[in-house]
């Protein structure tokens, strides 16, 4: 047993001996392969690195040579271009000096005829001079022979004129005038006859108040609310002053404007069906009827042109021809009066032979800045002719809306038309109301204006402003007189008055001799 433990030793020893010498030889035998691979890789990298040297090179030698050819091309279409600048140049410079020769020329032509100019003032002053001298040789002569001085004769002589033109003027003129009318009058009587008689447009007297029927007095107190703290919401939201006195089951609403009164009618009487009154109630109501208002203007403007037979304007247009409705002139509504007056500018262009269309379209719209003018600044004429231009309408419905006060002088036919349809429409009794201040005011105007002249004896305003009747001293003003000074006293009135329709001077003179038989 001792001997195989020794045995098994020993094998083992002898073992461990031999692992590292076979490992030391294996060791070296690899680094010897090692060597000469490194040896051929070396030799493979320079012979890689030389190959690579020739090729840069080469590469190099090719971009030198486009380079240089890419530069002598560079270089001869610079030339080329230096040389058409250089033609171009010479071109102008030859063009400049034949300018500055031809400026030359036309500075020496005007100095001669500066010259030649300067001499024939010099002519004519002394021509004047000798004229002069020949006119007071003249004007001496004649006054020793008339025994009259220069200046008593002019005055005799312009007097004679004035007199022989004053007769002469009057007498053409009442000639063209009773010409005119004869044949004028009954054309415009026709034609305003037939267009009145085919058109009716119901006209009813507008105020600035609106009265809210209750179910009992009772209501009332609701309405006033504690501490009248729904009343002061219904005002602050609309705008518009409730009324509340002794008037049986009836609100009164006041407000200059009547869309804002409309609105306040609306909301008022919801809130009275609907039986709740409060603040948030208030505000709800109050918003739709704002709605319902504004609903009801755009249905109103689509059924205006609907009535009218105009279709094509734009929405916006149509809009404000609805707000129009809550708008009065006088006491007229406006939005009537514009559909009469489309209605008679239609009829009056039917008889002339113009488009029909086209005039009702002006009439319609010859008033439509009154539907903003409480809103922005300027004239109802001005905002309605920038109303039309913002929104692209025809040149003849905007000059029609410029010129139908007179303000623009009318370029076409409709225009005129527009404008007479606009007279008669609210000038015609019944149409419009004035106040009683107004109108007294604007009578004595009227007089003032005609007694301010001479030879006024007297002068009556009749027929409610329609009519002056001027009476005239006889031994100061004589029937040819009379004829211009109605002339003269009606361009007055137009120039310093403003009125409805048209007033009618009557000039009365007459001498009275009175005696008595005893």
């Amino acid at each position: 047993m001792e001997i195989a433990i020794a045995a098994v030793v020993a094998v083992v020893v002898t073992a461990l001996i031999a692992i590292p010498v076979s490992a030391k030889v294996s060791v070296n035998k690899y680094k010897a392969d090692e060597e000469r691979k490194l040896g051929s890789a070396d030799e493979k990298a320079r012979n890689i690195i030389d190959e690579a040297l020739k090729t840069a090179e080469a590469k190099k030698r090719e971009s030198l040579l486009e380079v240089k050819e890419e530069t002598l091309k560079a270089k001869s279409e610079l030339d080329k271009e230096i040389k058409e600048r250089r033609n171009e140049i010479s071109r102008q410079e030859r063009r400049i000096q034949q300018k500055e020769e031809n400026i030359d020329k036309k500075t020496e032509a005007i100095e001669r005829k500066e010259t030649s100019l300067a001499a024939r003032e010099d002519n004519l002053a002394k021509q004047r001079e000798e004229v002069a001298k020949l006119n007071e040789q003249r004007i001496k002569e004649l006054e020793r022979i008339s025994g009259l001085t220069s200046e008593q004769a002019k005055e005799y002589l312009l007097k004679a004129v004035e007199d022989d033109v004053k007769h002469e003027t009057a007498v053409m003129i009442k000639e063209l005038e009773t010409r005119a009318k004869d044949e004028a009058d009954k054309k415009a009587k026709e034609y305003v006859v037939n267009a009145i008689q085919r058109c009716a447009a119901d006209h009813v007297s507008e105020t600035t108040i609106s009265v809210v029927q209750l179910p009992s007095d009772e209501m009332k107190g609701r309405i006033i609310g504690r501490e009248g703290r729904n009343i002061r919401t219904l005002e602050t939201m609309t705008g518009v002053e409730l009324i509340i006195d002794d008037t049986p089951e009836a609100v009164v609403l006041s407000a200059f404007d009547p869309v804002r009164r409309e609105i306040a009618r609306i909301a008022l009487e919801k809130l009275i069906v609907d039986g709740r009154i409060h603040p948030a109630r208030i505000e709800e109501m109050v918003e739709k009827a704002k709605k319902e208002v504004e609903t009801m203007m755009k249905e109103e403007g689509e059924a205006t042109l609907l009535e009218v037979g105009v279709h094509g304007i734009h929405p916006e247009l149509v809009k404000l021809l609805g707000r129009m409705k809550f708008r009065t002139s006088y006491g007229q509504n406006a939005l009537k009066h514009s559909i009469e007056v489309a209605h008679l500018s239609g009829l009056l262009a039917s008889e002339l032979g113009l488009d029909v269309r086209l005039a009702k379209r002006a009439g319609l719209l010859h008033d439509i800045g009154k539907a903003v003018d409480h809103e922005m600044e300027g004239s109802h004429i001005q905002l309605g002719a920038e109303l039309c231009r913002k929104y692209k309408e025809n040149a003849t419905v905007i000059n029609a809306v410029e010129s139908h006060h007179g303000d623009v002088e009318p370029t076409s036919l409709i225009a005129c038309i527009v404008q007479a349809a606009d007279t008669i429409s609210a000038a015609r009794p019944g149409a419009r109301r004035e106040t009683l201040e107004t109108y007294t005011t604007r009578l004595t105007q009227l007089e003032e204006i005609t007694n301010s002249f001479k030879g006024v004896d007297k002068a009556f305003a009749i027929q409610a402003g329609r009519e002056v009747r001027v009476m005239v001293v006889p031994e100061q003003v004589t029937d040819s007189d009379m004829v211009l000074m109605a002339r003269n006293i009606a361009n007055k009135i137009e120039a310093e008055m403003s009125y409805p329709g048209q007033i009618k001077v009557s000039m009365i003179r007459e001498s009275r001799v009175t005696d008595f038989a005893k």
